[in-house]
């Protein structure tokens, strides 16, 4: 009982602390990170860009996914990326991907999506602030008795903006043909279409210019014809009533198929609702309150080069 209070009373402060720097915060950077290991038990490219994030003077972290498809899905390679992930010096939230559980099995071959799923929310979601030095504090949907399982779904507020994470699996959210073996697609159908909807809510309610919604897989653009079932489908509508709706603007990020970072790719805008595609490596998106665009994308190149002449400036004096 006294564990508990003491947690709330920290969890308070520290959400009174991020209030007060957020309403300050007209402009500010955050870092996003994209899948970067593509062979099994290379997470150096990770680690690497985990330190380059350090060095700079952001708002906070987002990486897209705790490790590639072709990683093993064993609670050791868990561990390891959660000690990753706490050694950074930035706030960093980890926004789930599919391929983190999605493709999972057992070592004899049989399915183990689900036991995976939950490991993870035992490991990665367990509590109410981001991992890093700097400790931001995250609303998660799990709060509510009626979706306590869903602790990946989180958000935070960081000046004019709403962030938040969503669980939707890039293997077309999960939708699995075979009949009666659906149950974990419909229900977490559920449990985000009621996600959205608070998040909306909140934003609306706190007059917020924009909500950001970190994700796998790209909701909102429609597949190429094919026979299989769409798994966005209510998503995508959702999303689109909800912006017609929003004063703000909707920016959805997601590590589908994209150019590779080092020059910007741009923001997909139609309308008030937007896209914007981390697919490898990691970059910049600022947050300009007094500007009409709102965001923008930072080059690393540049600001590299930024660094660079600091460094020799403050060298000079």
């Amino acid at each position: 009982m006294i564990l508990q209070s003491t947690r709330r009373y920290l969890l308070a402060i520290a959400l009174l602390a991020l209030t007060s720097i957020g309403t300050a915060a007209d402009d500010f950077s955050i870092a996003i990170v994209g899948p970067t290991a593509t062979k099994a038990n290379e997470e150096s490219a990770l680690q690497q860009i985990i330190n380059d994030t350090d060095d700079e003077n952001i708002a906070f972290v987002v990486v897209n996914g705790i490790k590639s498809a072709q990683e093993v899905c064993s609670d050791a390679l868990y561990v390891d990326r959660k000690l990753m992930f706490d050694a950074a010096k930035n706030g960093l939230i980890v926004s789930l991907a599919g391929s983190d559980w999605t493709s999972c099995k057992t070592s004899v071959g049989k399915p183990a999506s689900i036991e995976r799923l939950n490991r993870l929310r035992e490991l990665f979601f367990a509590d109410d602030f981001s991992f890093g030095a700097t400790k931001i504090p995250l609303a998660r949907q799990s709060a509510g008795a009626k979706f306590r399982s869903y602790a990946e779904n989180s958000r935070w507020e960081f000046g004019p903006v709403l962030f938040a994470t969503i669980n939707l699996p890039g293997d077309n959210n999960y939708f699995l043909a075979a009949g009666g073996r659906n149950s974990e697609f419909e229900d977490r159908s559920v449990a985000n279409a009621n996600w959205l909807q608070r998040l909306a809510s909140h934003a609306q309610s706190r007059k917020l210019s924009a909500l950001v919604l970190f994700c796998d897989h790209d909701p909102v653009t429609p597949p190429k014809a094919g026979g299989q079932r769409d798994g966005f489908i209510e998503i995508r509508q959702q999303l689109q009533r909800l912006a017609n709706q929003f004063s703000g603007r909707i920016l959805i990020v997601h590590g589908g198929s994209a150019p590779t970072i080092g020059t910007p790719t741009g923001i997909n805008w139609r309308g008030n609702l937007g896209t914007l595609a981390v697919s490898s490596g990691w970059l910049r998106l600022k947050v300009s309150a007094n500007s009409p665009a709102l965001f923008s994308i930072i080059s690393n190149e540049a600001a590299d080069n930024g660094r660079i002449a600091n460094k020799k400036t403050a060298a000079a004096k």
